[in-house]
């Protein structure tokens, strides 16, 4: 299982690097997309929130892709991922296959860091 979180790791890092420069170099030209979607979008531009997005992405795959703070990296890309899946789920349905591969590569790769997050699932009981 370490292998495949291992490849699940760095194929996330890959992704999230190479959209997160993406936005900010625009060197893979995507089409603007339609409707209330685009104008969703185009809200989050004006206001430079996919600036953050973006430097969260570029910021938290580096260390997926060095293999350190890792339990770091997923905490600070998990709220991403789950934009994304709601972007995708509710306004623009087409990009819905790669946002589920992300999922489940971030999934994945939590699996080998999931004793890190150990303190955050047991229940504290006082006597």
């Amino acid at each position: 299982m370490r292998i495949v979180s291992a490849l699940a790791r760095y194929l996330a890092g890959a992704i999230f690097l190479v959209f997160g420069l993406n936005g900010f170099l625009n060197f893979i030209p995507l089409p603007p997309p339609e409707g209330i979607a685009g104008q969703f979008m185009g809200a989050l531009a004006v206001s430079h929130y996919l600036t953050v997005i973006f430097g969260v992405q570029v910021i938290a795959a580096v260390p997926l892709l060095v293999n350190r703070y890792v339990p770091l990296a997923l905490a600070a890309l998990a709220p991403v991922i789950v934009n994304i899946l709601c972007f995708h789920a509710l306004m623009a349905p087409s990009g819905l296959p790669l946002a589920v591969f992300v999922a489940l590569l971030w999934a994945l790769a939590f699996v080998d860091v999931k004793p890190a997050f150990a303190g955050l699932f047991q229940s504290r009981t006082r006597a």
